[in-house]
C-alpha cells in the first residue's frame, strides 16, 4: 500500500509532554511530543474507540481518556504484559514544518446504508432534514455520497423537532415524503411532536433513526430505547433494519407505507448494520405505488346530482383534500353560481378575489363564509374532515366527497356519500348537472364581502398607542404578499387573525391543522422552501411559537434559505391569556420576555426589521420582500386588537 507525506498545520503541533487530536488528510490522528520526539498514532483506542488525542501524557505514556489504558506515544505499543497496540505513523520534522506519513485511504466500500439511501432516492426522496450524531454516522456518510452525486439535499437543523415539522410541511405541500433524521434515544424522541402533526394532517414522512449497536439493545445501554415501541402509535409502520434484512425492500416499503398510508413510516438502523458491506441493488419503485384517482360509483354520483340539481342555494365547502381539484371546484361552483367556502387548511384554494370565493369557514374564518353557509339549503363538502373548529353545519343536507372511507360520515350522517377522487367526482358531477335550480349567489357574495371589508377598514384604523392591530398587519400583508407565495403559519392569535383578515389570491397556507402544535410555523417554512425553492416562502408566527425554534433562523442563514418572516410580537402567549379570561381565570404566567427580534435576526446573519406603528407597515413590508436571503419583520402588536 502506498503512503504519502502530509504537512501538519503549525498551530496543531503540540508542546512537550502534550498530545492532541489533529486532522490530517481528512483523518484523525493523535499527535504527541515527548522531548525531541514526535509521535503520530491512529486516534482510536482499540478497546472502545476512545479518542487518544484527548488523553494525556503521564510518565512518558499516552493514557486513553475513556478507560485509562496506556500506550507508547511514539510506537503505539502498550506496556509489557498487554497485547493490544495502536497503529503508528512516521513523523518527520522538516525546516518548513512537521510531516506525517499516512497510507492511502482504503477504497470506500458500498454499505447497507448506501443501499437504503439509493433506494429512497430511486423512490423520489430528494430532501432530508436532521441532525448527524454518533449512532447514525454510517447512514449520514451514505447521504453525503448521494449529495456529492447531486441526488439528495441535506439540511442540518438545530433541533430534531424542527426536522419533523419541516418534513411534514414538505409532504403537505407536495404529497411526497421527505426524511426526518435523528440519532438514537433523545434525537428520535425529539421528532415525535412534528411526526404526530404529520400523522394527524395526513402528510407522508419518512423518519430514520440511528440506534445503539445490536449487541447492546435491551441491556440498558446509553441511549438504548425500544424505538419501534416508541413510534408504534405515531407511525403507520416502524421497522428495525437488521443485518439479515432485505435492506432495499424495507426502504422501498417505508416509502410505500408513507405514501399509501398518508403518514409516518419509520426505519430504525442499528449502528453496526449501517456500515455492513453490501452489493445488493437498490429497489426499483416500478409497480410499487398506484395513484389514488378512483372514480366514484355511478349510483352515488346520480344521487348526489339529484340533490344538487334541486337545491336553490347550494354551497361548496372544500378542505385540504381538494387541493389538487381547484380547477374542478371552480368549474362546478360556476355552473351552480354557488359560493366556495374553505377550511383553514384549504385557505387560498379558491382565491378571495374570485366572485364566488367566500374565504375561510369557522373559528379562523370570515363572517362572509358563515353567513353564506347559514343561508344555504345544501352543502357539498369536498375533502374536509368536519373539524369542530370549522363548524360545518351538520343539520344541513350534505353531499360529502372524499377518497377515504373512514372520513365519510365520521361525526354525523350525510345525505349522500361519494367515495372517490375529488377531481374525478367533481368533474363527473359537473357533467351531470345540465339543468339546475340554483339561484345566482354572486350578488350575495359581493354584498357580504363589502360589509366585511368595511369592517376590516375600521379595524385597520384602530390604534390605542400600544402597538399595531392584527387587522392592519394582514391588510398590509395582503397587499404585499407575492401571488405565487407559500405561507406557513404558527398556532395562536395571529393564526386566527390570518385566517380572518388575510385576503388570499390563491396562495396556499400550511399549518399544524389537527395537532395544533405551537412552534410549527418557522420550521415548516424550511420544508416549504425545500418543496418549492423557486417560490417566495413567508412564515407568519407569534413570539411564543417562534421562541420555541428561534435558532432555526441560523439554519436559514447557513443554507441561504430566503424565508420572509412576519413576527407578531405581543410579549405573551396571547391566545392562552384569552382562554384564561374566557374561563373566568386570572391571566397567569403567559407573559414572555423577548429579545428585540430584529436585532436577534441581525445577530444571526439575517435581515432584521422592526415596526411599532401602523404608518410604517407598508415601507417595512416593501423592505422585507426586497431583502435577499432570510429576513425577519418584528411587529409590536397590540394584544387586544385582534
Amino acid at each position: 500500500m502506498t503512503a504519502n507525506w502530509h504537512r501538519v498545520d503549525e498551530v496543531d503541533v503540540p508542546a512537550d509532554g502534550r498530545v492532541r487530536s489533529v486532522v490530517v488528510d481528512g483523518r484523525s490522528i493523535a499527535l504527541s511530543r515527548c522531548g525531541a520526539r514526535l509521535g503520530a498514532l491512529d486516534n482510536k483506542c482499540p478497546h472502545q474507540g476512545g479518542p487518544l488525542g484527548e488523553g494525556s501524557i503521564e510518565k512518558g505514556l499516552l493514557r486513553c481518556p475513556w478507560h485509562g489504558y496506556d500506550y507508547d506515544p511514539i510506537t503505539g505499543q502498550p506496556p509489557e504484559g498487554f497485547s493490544d497496540s495502536v497503529p503508528s505513523y512516521p513523523v518527520d520534522e522538516r525546516d518548513d514544518g512537521v510531516y506525517v506519513q499516512l497510507p492511502e485511504p482504503a477504497e470506500a466500500v458500498r454499505t447497507v446504508a448506501d443501499v437504503l439511501v439509493e433506494t429512497l432516492v430511486a423512490h423520489g426522496v430528494t430532501h432530508v432534514f436532521g441532525m448527524v450524531g454518533h449512532s447514525n454516522l454510517g447512514f449520514a456518510e451514505a447521504m453525503r455520497r448521494a449529495e456529492v452525486r447531486g441526488e439528495l439535499t441535506y439540511i442540518g437543523i438545530r433541533h430534531e423537532g424542527a426536522a419533523a415539522f419541516a418534513a411534514g410541511a414538505y409532504g403537505k405541500l407536495t404529497g411526497r415524503p421527505a426524511v426526518a433524521f435523528a440519532i438514537a434515544g433523545p434525537g428520535s424522541t425529539n421528532l415525535l411532536t412534528g411526526l404526530y402533526d404529520a400523522k394527524l394532517d395526513g402528510s407522508p414522512v419518512l423518519a430514520v433513526s440511528g440506534q445503539v449497536p445490536s449487541k447492546w439493545l435491551g441491556r440498558g445501554a446509553f441511549q438504548d430505547l425500544d424505538l419501534t415501541a416508541v413510534f408504534k402509535d405515531v407511525a403507520v409502520s416502524s421497522t428495525s433494519v437488521n443485518a439479515g434484512s432485505d435492506h432495499a425492500e424495507l426502504a422501498a416499503l417505508a416509502v410505500k407505507h408513507a405514501v399509501d398510508g398518508r403518514g409516518v413510516a419509520h426505519l430504525v438502523l442499528p449502528d453496526e448494520v449501517q456500515v455492513l458491506p453490501s452489493d445488493a441493488p437498490a429497489a426499483s419503485p416500478r409497480g410499487r405505488l398506484s395513484p389514488r384517482q378512483i372514480r366514484p360509483d355511478e349510483d352515488s354520483l346520480i344521487r348526489a346530482a339529484a340533490l344538487i340539481r334541486d337545491a336553490r342555494r347550494p354551497v361548496l365547502v372544500v378542505g385540504h383534500g381538494a387541493r389538487d381539484a381547484s380547477l374542478e371546484v371552480r368549474e362546478l361552483a360556476e355552473r351552480l353560481n354557488a359560493p366556495v367556502l374553505t377550511t383553514f387548511k384549504a385557505k387560498g384554494l379558491v382565491p378571495d378575489t374570485h366572485p364566488l370565493g367566500a374565504g375561510v369557514l369557522g373559528r379562523s374564518g370570515t363572517p362572509v363564509a358563515s353567513w353564506l353557509m347559514n343561508e344555504s339549503d345544501l352543502l357539498l363538502v369536498v375533502g374536509a374532515s368536519f373539524s369542530n373548529h370549522t363548524g360545518i353545519a351538520a343539520y344541513k343536507p350534505i353531499v360529502q366527497i372524499d377518497d377515504d372511507h373512514a372520513a365519510i360520515g365520521r361525526f354525523d350522517p350525510v345525505a349522500v356519500d361519494v367515495l372517490g377522487d375529488a377531481r374525478l367526482a367533481l368533474s363527473a358531477l359537473t357533467g351531470l348537472l345540465t339543468d339546475v335550480k340554483a339561484e345566482d349567489q354572486r350578488p350575495d357574495v359581493a354584498e357580504r364581502w363589502a360589509i366585511w371589508r368595511a369592517e376590516k377598514r375600521r379595524r385597520v384604523d384602530d390604534d390605542r398607542g400600544r402597538g399595531v392591530s392584527a387587522a392592519a398587519v394582514f391588510d398590509a400583508l395582503s397587499r404585499h404578499l407575492p401571488a405565487d407565495a407559500v405561507v406557513t403559519v404558527d398556532v395562536g392569535n395571529h393564526a386566527y387573525s390570518l385566517g380572518r383578515y388575510l385576503e388570499s389570491k390563491g396562495q396556499p397556507v400550511l399549518m399544524s391543522g389537527y395537532l395544533g402544535s405551537i412552534g410549527f410555523g418557522y420550521p415548516a417554512a424550511l420544508g416549504a422552501w425545500a418543496a418549492a425553492p423557486g417560490r417566495p416562502i413567508v412564515a407568519v408566527t407569534g413570539d411564543g411559537g417562534f421562541g420555541q425554534y428561534a435558532a432555526e433562523l441560523t439554519t436559514a442563514v447557513k443554507y441561504g434559505i430566503p424565508i420572509k418572516h412576519v413576527l407578531l410580537d405581543n410579549h405573551s402567549l396571547g391566545k392562552i391569556s384569552k382562554e384564561q379570561l374566557a374561563a373566568d381565570y386570572p391571566v397567569w404566567h403567559t407573559s414572555l420576555h423577548n429579545p428585540d427580534w430584529a436585532a436577534y435576526a441581525e445577530l444571526c446573519g439575517a435581515t432584521g426589521l422592526r415596526v411599532t406603528r401602523r404608518q410604517d407597515l407598508d415601507d417595512a413590508m416593501t423592505a422585507l420582500f426586497a431583502a435577499t436571503g432570510p429576513a425577519l419583520l418584528g411587529i409590536e402588536q397590540d394584544a387586544e386588537l385582534l
